[in-house]
């Protein structure tokens, strides 16, 4: 009992965010308390430390406004969205899966899915999970990818936008950056690029520990009523990742607005980056529930197996007491409990027959995909005034 109880306070203090140099530098910053209090102080510091000296410097060189570059910084509605809409929604990010995911490993324990003589495999894929976490080479090594691929990279060689803007001019030699686009390629991207590295680092954390826990041997009720031997918690704990959903939407509306403003482009010429971002996000938030797939599908085999052999057994007693007059003459047929025995074991039998093999429900879904439209809706508007589109649906509704 002891050890049991030791492994549950354990579980409790699960978290994928508390732990890490950035978030020791945010304490001791006073930007975050033990428990990621604070949030506001967080939101406003970083987003203004990577955007307001790009508006400083952007407006002392002349290119705040519309004259001086096609793309002038207060404009440039890439820029805005990524530092006053995106970067927010990772940092609010990390409270609400603090808050909402902070008891879901304590569930295997609370229901008794994991085996007594698991448990130290368990409480050891809980610490590997804290090592990485805490890990200062994971984050050193992120902020070496981040200067050496995402911004020499990716951003010079692929998402700047091939025209003069606020922050670079293109030349025969590359982009020539400005005094704000050094800040913004040194200090305001990186920081950017840094917070969302360090999300995909988490998400590896998370999956890592759910491939260790789905090796063990889990005690899964093929006749639970959540369909999914008892695994449904897990479901839940997706909705924690919405706000990350919302960020690479709103990541990936502001990279097409770009483009469709300023480049001539139009929205439906982004169909496949759309649609590339809604399946990246379902696997990135439900694929690692499916590493349970394999168990499941057993228990539910396993379930319809051993059921089967019991509803049988019921059944041809059933039929042999009161079909083939096995029932005592003096025992009444109405009111016996006999029949809604029966009733029952059709339901449980209904219940292992429709169990799910993976932890994911429709409706989980439905809302991360309504999560990754959600921002890029608008850009509809591009398209046709609002009064037409608003007319197209309601005829397509009624």
């Amino acid at each position: 009992m002891e050890k049991t109880i030791d492994n549950l306070d354990k579980s409790a203090d699960f978290s994928l965010v508390l732990g890490g140099p950035f978030f020791q530098l945010l304490r001791r910053a006073h930007l975050a308390g033990d428990a990621l209090e604070l949030l506001l102080q967080r939101i406003v510091v970083i987003s203004l430390l990577a955007w307001l000296p790009l508006l400083v410097l952007s407006a002392l060189e002349g290119q705040a406004l519309a004259g001086k570059v096609p793309v002038p910084f207060l404009l440039d509605l890439e820029v805005h969205s990524k530092f006053l809409v995106v970067m927010p929604l990772l940092i609010v990010a990390e409270l609400v899966v603090h808050r909402r995911m902070r008891f879901v490993v304590k569930q295997f324990l609370e229901r008794n899915l994991i085996a007594e003589n698991d448990l130290p495999r368990f409480n050891a894929a809980i610490a590997s999970a804290f090592r990485l976490r805490n890990s200062v080479l994971a984050e050193t090594l992120l902020i070496a990818l981040v200067y050496g691929v995402g911004v020499l990279l990716i951003w010079r060689q692929y998402t700047a936008l091939a025209t003069a803007t606020w922050y670079a001019v293109p030349t025969g030699e590359g982009m020539r950056l400005s005094l704000s686009g050094v800040w913004y390629g040194y200090v305001s991207l990186p920081l950017f690029q840094f917070l969302l590295m360090r999300w995909y680092f988490r998400i590896f954390i998370w999956t890592r520990f759910l491939w260790q826990v789905s090796r063990l041997e889990l005690s899964l009720v093929p006749t639970h009523p959540d369909r999914v031997g008892g695994l449904e918690f897990l479901s839940n704990a997706v909705y924690a990742f919405a706000p990350l959903a919302v960020a690479h939407s709103g990541l990936v509306a502001g990279f097409i607005a770009n483009r469709i403003f300023y480049l001539g482009a139009a929205l439906p010429q982004f169909k496949i980056e759309i649609a590339v971002l809604v399946v990246f996000l379902l696997c990135m938030v439900l694929g690692p529930l499916l590493l349970f797939a394999p168990q499941l599908a057993e228990a539910k085999r396993r379930g319809n197996r051993e059921y089967g052999t019991l509803a049988e057994r019921y059944v041809r007693e059933f039929d042999a007491k009161w079909l083939r007059g096995g029932a005592p003459a003096e025992e009444p047929l109405v009111g016996s409990n006999d029949i809604q025995s029966l009733a029952d074991m059709g339901n449980s039998f209904e219940v292992v027959r429709t169990m799910r093999i993976a932890p994911v429900t429709k409706e989980a879904v439905l809302r991360l995909v309504a999560a990754a439209l959600a921002p890029v809706a608008p850009l509809a508007l591009t398209m046709m005034p609002l009064e037409e589109l608003l007319k197209k649906l309601l005829g397509v509704l009624f």
